[in-house]
């Protein structure tokens, strides 16, 4: 079964954890690592309803903007009394995107304009990271 082109992912909480290193259980939703997160503004999902999701095993978190939004600063891990590393669970849950070879981003779909403008560091980081 797929929705919007994304896979429902069978073990995604346990998925998440192997390839993170970390607890999901662990976090008790104090909020400090969405207060402490400078790039809020342009997620759909606060870093701690990320977690919430998956705690939940909500397989529409996967379909958040907010772990490729995230810039893995680690100003979540500071702030976050438990230790959770919010950080390694968006790279993991990447990981898991990409895995199932969905593209984020196509550089087909830009115009000579939009190219031309972007550094090429940006691009080569965005191809990195977004595409599977």
């Amino acid at each position: 079964m797929a929705r919007n082109g994304l896979e429902i992912i069978e073990g995604l909480l346990e998925k998440v954890e192997e390839l993170s290193g970390q607890n999901v259980f662990a976090c008790y939703q104090c909020g400090m690592c969405s207060a402490g997160c400078p790039l809020t503004d342009e997620m759909d999902l606060l870093p701690n309803q990320v977690i919430r999701g998956l705690q939940l095993r909500d397989w529409r978190t996967m379909e958040s903007n907010a772990m490729w939004i995230c810039a893995s600063c680690f100003s979540c891990q500071v702030r976050c009394p438990k230790g959770v590393d919010l950080a390694r669970l968006m790279e993991a849950m990447r990981q898991i995107y990409l895995r199932q070879q969905l593209d984020h981003v196509s550089i087909d779909d830009m115009t000579p304009e939009q190219i031309s403008k972007l550094p090429q560091i940006a691009l080569v980081a965005s191809f990195r990271k977004k595409t599977g």
